[in-house]
């Protein structure tokens, strides 16, 4: 009787990974390929703001910014922890940390997890303070 009632939570327990694992991939944001022109405007500890301007076939803010040498960053759970941007290290003493938005908005994605389509603006902003 108990190792009947463990076979039917681990069959459930597969099923419930299975669609969540579904429901991701149908909900994850779409690429799109091809040739792209994308801004990225950083604004730094001191309030100053660096305009770049690249073209890309990346389909992704990470790849558009490790292949432009842009960021530093460490690899983690969620992607690339950017550490710095434009030369300027965000110190941890101070709890400083970057910001991806987009167009404004802040981002709830990681740089490798967010898709770029031509003609799109993103910032990147030393904040202080978690």
């Amino acid at each position: 009787m108990k190792k009947k009632g463990t076979l039917i939570a681990g069959g459930l327990l597969v099923l419930v990974c299975v669609l969540a694992g579904m429901i991701a991939v149908k909900f994850k944001p779409e690429t799109v390929a091809g040739a792209k022109e994308v801004t990225i405007v950083v604004v730094h500890g001191d309030g100053k703001e660096t305009e770049f301007t690249y073209q890309t076939d990346a389909e992704y803010l990470v790849d558009v910014l490790l292949d432009n040498e842009l960021v530093d960053g460490e690899d983690g759970a969620y992607g690339l922890y950017i550490t710095a941007v434009d030369g300027e290290a965000a110190d941890d003493s101070r709890q400083q940390w970057w910001c991806i938005t987009k167009a404004g908005e802040q981002l709830n994605t990681s740089a490798d997890t967010t898709p770029i389509k031509d003609g799109e603006q993103y910032e990147l902003t030393l904040k202080e303070g978690y």
